[in-house]
């Protein structure tokens, strides 16, 4: 047994440490040391599985020594260069405008001027600066003590259309193209991107007004979000610190071969749509180490979404999403996928999370008009404490201004076309249950097209929530609430090793009243 790289850059490296019955936390903590060629070391305390090391030198071999593993060694990456950004002005307050327009002109200046493969650190100082796009083949390497602040003010804020003059989609809302404000970090088609380092980016969301018109559309633009890379290949995020998106955190749109690691995401708890880390149309995207603790889903995997013409033009699958180590602390759901899934996804796995006191665990939510299909998904030791409904599945997802409507919510069957949402494969394996409040499963497919191959093994549902009171274990109609059920499925193909935990009570109330569409 020997530690696993996951990333390494030329001064930052993301370790996996495979210690049996970790999570994001190791079961205990593990002494470790880090030696270069010349003898030195530096040595440290790992309580993590995921082991975050910095302060490295390009182009150079280390050996590292972790307690009870085998010795491994790696090589740092090399540098074209590195550049300090200079002559940065520190901020006021978080509307000096001047401050951040001059300081995102020399942050782009020095961008530009850096050397293919070189890096751009961000000196210690809390810097304000308006919006910043990166570059393919460059490293933003931000300093202990380090904050790149959004201002509070939108004025000359950029905007990213909705599209670009080939018609990719740039700007997005909801999964369909929107011209969005631009994130105070985003990337539009790069390459070999890195951003890494224990600073901190703040997206000013606890500033001006952005949390104020979650759902609407102010100056021609729908909010920005905390960092935002839109059809980005091979791209490392390593270590650092994101809070206070306007909206979703981290959203990679239409990117591949994405490794996320070592990072802290957090929003308050009554920010509206500030998703921790939603890739959305990506392929080969790891999610590994991660501290959530937001103010909606702490992940949540997404296709785009069909317009409401059937607009599709636009959507690509989502496929190969790996999600370890993690730990989602608060938040709508640990991981959610959907509902803008009409580009379908495929092959998402969450192994060896914690999830502390999310609404839901495990959820999929779509609905008749989306189309595409959900398939492979897996959630393998997983331990949840305090969480409402541990497993939802919802195909009467009750979302958009048409979302109560009767062909949305009639449980007689509909009509099979293009528009019709499919879900096929889900292994629950693995995973432990403590102070359940709602449901440990809730799976309510479409009598259509029914939930095929839920396979539950090895639940375990330690302990009952004694202060939980019944309510609804998802957003549909016609549904009761729920207190301290096991598992519950109506046109869904339920098969759990331990048939006691599969209940016979409906989901849908016995008299449905409809709601005229």
């Amino acid at each position: 047994m020997k530690p696993i790289p996951l990333a390494v850059t030329a001064r930052a490296a993301a370790l996996r440490l495979p210690v049996s019955g970790a999570l994001y936390h190791l079961p205990r903590p593990l002494g470790w040391s880090l030696i270069v060629p010349d003898g030195s070391d530096r040595r440290g305390i790992a309580d993590a599985a995921i082991l975050m090391l910095d302060r490295l030198e390009p182009d150079t071999l280390y050996r590292l020594r972790v307690a009870g593993m085998d010795e491994i060694e790696f090589r740092t990456r090399a540098c074209a260069g590195m550049h300090v950004a200079a002559g940065l002005v520190p901020a006021r307050d978080p509307g000096d405008l001047d401050a951040a327009r001059g300081n995102a002109s020399r942050l782009v200046a020095a961008i530009a001027n850096l050397p293919r493969g070189g890096t751009l650190v961000l000196p210690p100082g809390d810097w304000l600066a308006m919006p910043v796009a990166l570059r393919s083949d460059m490293v933003l390497h931000l300093s202990h003590g380090a904050v790149l602040r959004a201002p509070s003010d939108r004025r000359d804020w950029p905007i990213l259309p909705a599209r670009d003059g080939q018609g990719r989609m740039l700007g997005s809302w909801e999964g369909l193209p929107a011209a969005c404000f631009a994130a105070p970090l985003h990337a539009i088609g790069a390459e070999r991107l890195v951003i890494e380092g224990p600073g901190t980016l703040d997206g000013g969301g606890a500033q001006g007004d952005w949390w104020t018109w979650p759902k609407d559309t102010r100056d021609g633009a729908r909010r920005p979000r905390g960092l935002h890379l839109v059809d980005c290949h091979d791209v490392i995020l390593l270590g650092f610190s994101i809070r206070n998106a306007p909206s979703w955190t981290i959203h990679p749109q239409g990117c591949s071969d994405l490794v996320a690691a070592g990072l802290q995401v957090d929003a308050p708890p009554d920010s509206p749509n500030t998703d921790g880390f939603n890739p959305e149309m990506c392929r080969n995207v790891l999610i590994a180490g991660i501290r959530f603790s937001v103010g909606d889903d702490c992940i949540a995997v997404k296709a785009g979404k069909r317009g409401p013409l059937g607009e599709d033009d636009h959507l690509r699958e989502t496929r190969g999403i790996r999600i370890r180590h993690c730990l989602m602390q608060r938040g709508h759901g640990g991981l959610v996928i959907g509902s803008e899934m009409s580009g379908g996804v495929h092959d998402v796995a969450i192994e060896d999370c914690e999830m502390r006191g999310t609404d839901r665990g495990l959820r999929i939510k779509t609905r008749r008009g989306r189309g595409g299909a959900v398939s492979g998904i897996a959630m393998r030791r997983v331990r949840m404490d305090g969480v409402g409904t541990a497993i939802s599945v919802n195909a009467h997802y009750h979302c958009d201004a048409d979302g109560h409507a009767h062909r949305v919510q009639d449980r007689a069957p509909a009509p099979v076309d293009a528009t019709t949402p499919r879900i096929d494969g889900i292994l629950v394996e693995d995973v432990t249950i403590r102070d359940l409040a709602h449901a440990a499963g809730c799976f309510l497919g479409l009598a259509e097209t029914p939930i095929r191959n839920i396979r539950v093994r090895n639940l375990r549902i330690e302990s009952l929530d004694p202060t939980a009171r019944p309510v609804l274990p998802d957003m549909a109609d016609h549904i009761r609430p729920m207190l301290h059920e096991t598992l519950l499925a109506e046109q869904a193909d339920l098969d759990c090793d331990d048939p006691g935990l599969i209940s016979t009570a409906p989901i849908t109330l016995q008299e449905v009243t409809h709601v005229p569409d």
